[in-house]
C-alpha cells in the first residue's frame, strides 16, 4: 500500500513539475494584445505601421476604427480600449469636463492643419454677403474654426475669447456670414450645399482632401493652434506608464512612421517629433 501511495505521490508531483514548466515557457511566449481607438485616416493609417515594430516586442496591436469622437474616449474610460489615437488635448480636456472621464494624453504624436474648403464659393475673393461657412460644433474646434475665421478677416471674436469660443464670442461679422455649426463627420457630406466648410484634417483626408493642395487657406503652421491641436495618444488615468503603451509611443514616433507620415500625407499631417 505504501509503495502504491509512493508511486502516486510521485506522479502527482511530476505532474505538478510538468505543468509548471509548461506554465513558464507559455507564459514567456504569450503575445500581449494592446487595443487601440482610432479615426479611419489618418490614425489607423498610421498605427497599421506600427504592428510590425510592435510585433517584434510581443504585442499585437488591435487597431479599432471609429468616425465619431465620443466613443472612442468613453471606450477608453470603460476598458474597452487600451488606448486610443484621434483627437488633440483640448478636446480630450473638455471631453472630461463634460463626460466625468478620467483620460490622459501620454504622448503628442502629429498636427493635422486645419484648413477652410470650397464649396459653392470657390475662393475667398468672391465669397458673398451672407454666405454659410460650416465649422465643427465640438467646443474645442469650432473655436479653431472661428481663429481661422479671424485670421483671415472675415468676422472679429470678442477681446480675451480663448480656445472655447463660440459663435456668440463673434463681435464684429462685416458679411454677415452665416455661419453653421455642424458635428464634425458631416462637414464634408454637407460641403457642396454651402459656400465653404472649414473641416478637421482627418476628415478632409477622408475625403480625399489635401490641406496642403485643396484649402482656400490654412492654419500658421507655426501658430499656438498649431502647437496646442497636436494630435495624443490618450489612456485612462493610472495606465500612463504601462509598458506596452510606452512601446506604443515609441513605435508612434519611429523613424519608420515619420517616413510613412510624411511620404504618404505630403504636408497634410506633420510628424511632431
Amino acid at each position: 500500500m505504501k509503495k502504491i501511495l509512493s508511486i502516486i505521490l510521485i506522479t502527482v508531483l511530476m505532474v505538478a513539475a510538468f505543468a509548471g514548466c509548461s506554465s513558464k515557457t507559455s507564459g514567456k511566449n504569450e503575445k500581449r494584445t494592446l487595443v487601440v481607438g482610432a479615426s479611419v485616416t489618418p490614425h489607423a493609417e498610421i498605427l497599421q505601421v506600427c504592428k510590425e515594430i510592435l510585433a517584434e516586442k510581443g504585442i499585437d496591436l488591435k487597431i479599432v476604427e471609429f468616425t465619431d469622437y465620443v466613443q472612442p474616449n468613453l471606450n477608453v474610460e470603460n476598458g474597452e480600449l487600451d488606448a486610443n489615437y484621434f483627437q488633440h488635448k483640448p478636446y480630450l480636456d473638455q471631453f472630461n469636463i463634460d463626460h466625468g472621464t478620467n483620460l490622459v494624453s501620454v504622448a503628442a504624436i502629429h498636427y493635422e492643419p486645419f484648413g477652410i474648403y470650397p464649396g459653392k464659393t470657390k475662393s475667398l475673393e468672391e465669397l458673398p454677403d451672407g454666405a454659410v461657412i460650416t465649422v465643427p460644433n465640438d467646443g474645442t474646434n469650432e473655436a479653431r474654426a472661428l481663429f481661422l475665421l479671424e485670421d483671415l478677416g472675415l468676422i472679429k471674436l470678442k477681446e480675451g475669447v480663448d480656445f472655447t469660443a463660440t459663435i456668440l464670442d463673434i463681435a464684429e461679422n462685416p458679411k454677415n456670414l452665416v455661419i453653421k455649426e455642424l458635428e464634425a463627420a458631416q462637414l464634408t457630406l454637407s460641403r457642396q450645399d454651402v459656400d465653404m466648410a472649414i473641416i478637421n484634417g482627418n476628415y478632409a483626408l477622408q475625403d480625399g482632401l489635401n490641406a496642403n493642395v485643396d484649402a482656400l487657406a490654412l492654419e500658421d503652421k507655426d501658430s499656438e493652434a498649431a502647437q496646442t491641436y497636436a494630435n495624443i495618444v490618450c489612456v485612462k488615468k493610472g495606465n500612463e506608464n504601462d509598458p506596452a503603451i510606452q512601446e506604443l509611443v515609441k513605435a508612434l514616433k519611429s523613424d519608420k512612421v515619420k517616413a510613412f507620415i510624411e511620404e504618404k500625407y505630403k504636408g497634410a499631417v506633420v510628424p511632431l517629433f
